[in-house]
């Protein structure tokens, strides 16, 4: 993975070349202000002043050049304004001209990203240094741009070298890196104490077993908080099975572990003040004999029962299990991350994240810091009156709501409901965590989504 640290560095007056900000409104008059040489090269670019548009200007010197380029607002940079220009700009070291990029830094760094894990060929690029005059936040910049290219490169990994038990590796080493105690259940223990989780991974086979994979870390006396993870490590439907359009980008199913795991390590490596429990149970979802079948009533364990009326529902029945576990540790606040529903992306895209909140408070609070991080979320209710299309026949509920294609974000986001203790603050993130296409400092493949929002939301809450 890319050193981070060399491409964000404190500015002691070093060699650098400028990098001018202009908008919509400032472009005319910075553009009458030039000199000559510098209106006429931007005019040979064809410079305009819409997004991400930059050019090259020269100097007195060959070597003597600086850019220009629009962002959205130059009173108020975005995370993503200087993206471009770190995904094109030749090799070197920039500095903001008269300000500081301040959260620009971030979408400097993550456009620097690369999935190299597969590649024979050897394309590397040269680093863009970007300098800065606020030291004090370069620490946290770069642990937040680590743990983002960390998730992707989980997300992007193929299934073959991302099972349950890479997820358990990954989770180890971030336990011993910050003094966390790891607890992990498999076997004749996962069957008995989580009858769902076993139920859902048991088909895979050897070598790709089923498992509760648990960090806790923190002062006892700290407000506890559970982040807990879907890891599905490949999601072929079960005997529900997927298509094979359906199926091509399973290998991301576990993009809810590896934000659980992310947001844990933001949690840890910060000492934020709170008793973490972080929890992801890690299963493949797989096709032989072992697989559990639709009409398949499962135990749970919470205690009550549930009629599998389909296997690819399965995501909501590891879920459940592990939310039933961290409710026996008392938290004051329960997040879960999950790619759970097709039905939140037809809702919402591929950008926005589908956000469900039991509380008011913590929906607004976490709304607020989407906002205010760029990392957009848009709250789905929890609508009381469709809780029971889960009724079963023969069951406590069914997993999966039949007879209609509607309402599943939200269906499934009430069966995660019916496992949250009450009296617990419990946020659910309906993610997608991958990107069809490239976005500056955002490329195309997997991506770290509501993790901004949410730690902010944490730090504001328990950081002061």
């Amino acid at each position: 993975m890319t050193d981070l640290s060399t491409l964000l560095q404190a500015d002691r007056g070093q060699s650098a070349r400028s990098i001018h900000i202009v908008d919509a409104k400032t472009f005319d008059d910075w553009l009458a202000s030039q000199p000559p040489r510098a209106r006429a090269a931007a005019a040979a670019q064809k410079l305009k002043p819409t997004g991400y548009a930059n050019a090259i200007l020269p100097g007195d010197g060959p070597e003597d050049w600086s850019v220009v380029t629009v962002v959205a607002n130059v009173d108020k940079l975005s995370p993503w304004c200087l993206a471009k220009l770190a995904e094109t700009l030749p090799e070197g070291t920039y500095r903001l001209e008269g300000r500081e990029p301040g959260p620009a830094t971030y979408g400097w760094l993550t456009a620097q990203y690369r999935f190299e894990k597969y590649r024979t060929d050897d394309k590397a690029q040269g680093p863009r240094v970007l300098l800065t005059n606020e030291p004090a936040s370069i620490d946290e910049t770069l642990l937040l741009a680590n743990v983002t290219f960390k998730i992707r490169d989980l997300i992007n990994a193929g299934a073959s070298d991302m099972g349950p038990a890479d997820l358990e590796a990954h989770a180890e080493g971030i336990a011993k890196a910050y003094g966390g105690t790891l607890t992990v259940t498999r076997g004749d223990e996962l069957v008995r104490g989580y009858p769902m989780i076993h139920a859902v991974g048991k088909a895979a086979g050897k070598g790709r077993e089923p498992r509760l994979i648990e960090i806790e870390w923190g002062n006892p006396d700290h407000p506890r908080v559970a982040i807990i993870g879907k890891g599905v490590v490949f999601d072929s439907g079960g005997l529900d099975i997927k298509p094979a359009s359906g199926m091509r980008l399973m290998k991301k199913d576990m993009g809810g572990s590896a934000h659980a795991l992310g947001l844990a390590e933001l949690v840890m490596a910060s000492k934020l003040p709170v008793r973490l429990h972080m929890l992801v149970p890690a299963v493949e979802n797989a096709v032989s004999g072992e697989a559990f079948r639709p009409g398949d009533v499962l135990n749970t364990r919470k205690g009550v029962t549930v009629e599998n009326s389909n296997t690819d529902a399965e995501g909501r029945l590891i879920l459940g299990d592990a939310i039933t576990k961290a409710g026996e540790g008392n938290p004051e606040l329960m997040l879960d991350f999950a790619t759970l529903t097709g039905a939140a992306r037809v809702a919402l895209g591929a950008d926005l994240t589908g956000l469900f909140a039991n509380d008011d408070t913590l929906a607004n609070d976490l709304l607020g810091a989407a906002e205010s991080e760029s990392d957009p979320a848009w709250r789905l209710p929890l609508w009381d009156p469709y809780d029971e299309m889960l009724k079963s026949d023969v069951a406590d509920m069914v997993n999966a709501a039949e007879g209609t294609p509607f309402g599943g974000a939200i269906t499934a986001a009430l069966f995660l409901r019916r496992f949250v203790p009450e009296g617990v603050q419990w946020a659910h993130h309906d993610i997608f965590c991958w990107r069809q296409s490239a976005k500056p400092g955002r490329p195309k493949g997997a991506d770290a989504v509501s993790l901004r929002a949410t730690w902010k939301a944490l730090k504001d809450r328990y950081g002061k």
